[in-house]
């Protein structure tokens, strides 16, 4: 592997734990010796980017700094192109839309030999028939990035129906259904909502308390294996 390689696998790496990281930990991942990170740690600090900590503690990457950008693998390239027919094909038209455009964007920085690896037919993705909903899946992730409530018209899988309000923490695709999973305020806990048995839906100013990716910390806390509680509602 060339130095450059190294630098900028050293930075994902970094990027990828978030949080300190220790030295050995680095060696390890990227097969080098401790000696090594750290004097590439030492170089990309001269570079400009903003890693606090030091030898026998462990390392963290402050945001905001890029390396010059490098090529991509031809694995990564496919990985790529596997993700987005995943996408295109089990989602929804608004994502379908958006992975190929980044997708075109990729690919207009690629040089011509791996540009062609985009249009590969390496793996075929089969497209799953997706059930009949009221629900707009796009909607759906602005309120979770807006922290905002959902109110719904739910019927159950007994067939009682029940007027929620829920906040809207992930969203799952499992074969052909799509799954809604949030705080329930009628049950006063997590559950799992079916959006083809969402019956109706309305999309609230009212935001929900807390922050979204700590609710999601304390669901999974919570139940070690949620999908199992599928349309639990």
């Amino acid at each position: 592997m060339s130095r450059s390689h190294r630098l900028f696998d050293l930075m994902q790496v970094l990027r990828r734990h978030r949080g300190t990281v220790p030295g050995l930990t680095l060696a390890r991942e990227l097969g080098v010796s401790l000696r090594t990170i750290r004097r590439d740690i030492v170089t990309l600090q001269a570079m400009g980017a903003d890693i606090d900590g030091e030898p026998g503690v462990g390392y963290i990457l402050q945001p905001g700094f890029l390396l010059p950008p490098l090529s991509f693998t031809e694995e990564e390239i496919q990985a790529l192109v596997a993700g987005a027919q995943w996408v295109s094909r089990h989602t929804d038209d608004a994502l379908a839309h958006a992975v190929q455009n980044a997708l075109a964007k990729i690919g207009g920085v690629l040089p011509p030999d791996l540009r062609r690896g985009l249009d590969d037919n390496t793996f075929f993705v089969g497209r799953s028939e997706k059930g009949s909903s009221v629900v707009d899946l796009a909607q759906v992730r602005r309120a979770m990035r807006e922290q905002r409530k959902i109110s719904i018209t739910y019927k159950d899988r007994s067939g009682a129906v029940s007027e929620r309000t829920i906040w809207p923490i992930m969203l799952g695709f499992i074969d052909s259904q799509r799954f809604i999973a949030g705080w329930c305020e009628l049950q006063g806990n997590f559950r799992i909502f079916q959006a083809d048995h969402v019956m109706t839906v309305s999309f609230l100013d009212d935001h929900y308390p807390g922050n979204r990716r700590q609710l999601v910390k304390e669901w999974r806390a919570q139940e070690q294996h949620p999908c199992k509680q599928r349309d639990c509602g």
